[in-house]
């Protein structure tokens, strides 16, 4: 149950108790929220509070409301984290490279993670991802949604739970790099060679090796984007021309 709250930034209080339950795991993603009337009855306040309330907890990724449906917890904090970063991403001076260096980074010790962690469920994700990227060579789309899910398999390998959080919204402002290697010739194919010596090491619970082939792998996907980048480039070039 929730407590009374005192009637100062009455909203704020409600989200404040709401972000606390989220954030402890007390509720969790897909968890439906009772209804404004049942809120407003617990907290002791009017439904007014309770409705702005469930706009700023919307607003901060946390909450999603679906009309005749309710409002449902989500899985807000990846999502929280992509935006702060697009954003920087735009207004800033930062470059796309940052973010692959920041890969370079964080997942060789992923895998490493992973190969320590991973569970039986994990590492069929992983499996599930390599093959689908072996049926869609032809469908550029399905391919990236594909990879995005084998690198996230391997995060939630870790069993941290922050690092998903951090990893995600990384890879995934990465879209349109991918996208570019994947018409690189070869790229697709480079890619699931290192994709598939990552997932090896992982079942043969082998983290310096799981480490090596992800580097590796981040090595293909750095060289790859230069060509990427360079074929664009002279693609503006002829049509300025």
């Amino acid at each position: 149950m929730y407590t009374a709250i005192q009637p100062n930034r009455l909203y704020e209080q409600i989200v404040e108790q709401i972000k606390r339950r989220i954030l402890s795991g007390e509720l969790r993603d897909g968890d439906q929220l009772p209804t404004e009337r049942e809120l407003a009855e617990q907290f002791g306040v009017s439904r007014t509070a309770v409705r702005e309330a469930m706009k700023a907890l919307a607003q901060s990724g946390l909450v999603e409301v679906r009309p005749g449906r309710g409002t449902f917890v989500i899985y807000g904090a990846s999502k929280a984290v992509r935006h702060s970063l697009d954003l920087m991403m735009r207004i800033g001076s930062h470059k796309w490279e940052d973010l692959v260096q920041i890969r370079e980074i964080l997942e060789p010790e992923i895998a490493a993670l992973a190969a320590l962690h991973a569970t039986e469920e994990e590492i069929a994700a992983m499996q599930q991802a390599i093959a689908t990227m072996d049926a869609s060579l032809d469908d550029a789309d399905a391919f990236i949604a594909a990879d995005h899910a084998f690198h996230m398999a391997i995060a939630k390998g870790t069993h941290n739970q922050l690092i998903p959080l951090l990893i995600e919204p990384i890879v995934d402002l990465l879209h349109e790099q991918r996208k570019g290697i994947f018409y690189v010739e070869g790229g697709p194919q480079r890619g699931q060679y290192h994709h598939r010596r990552i997932l090896e090491a992982i079942l043969q619970r082998d983290p310096d090796t799981a480490r090596e082939a992800m580097q590796a792998h981040l090595r293909q996907v750095r060289q790859d984007s230069q060509t990427a980048a360079s074929r664009q480039e002279d693609a503006s070039v002829e049509v300025r021309s």
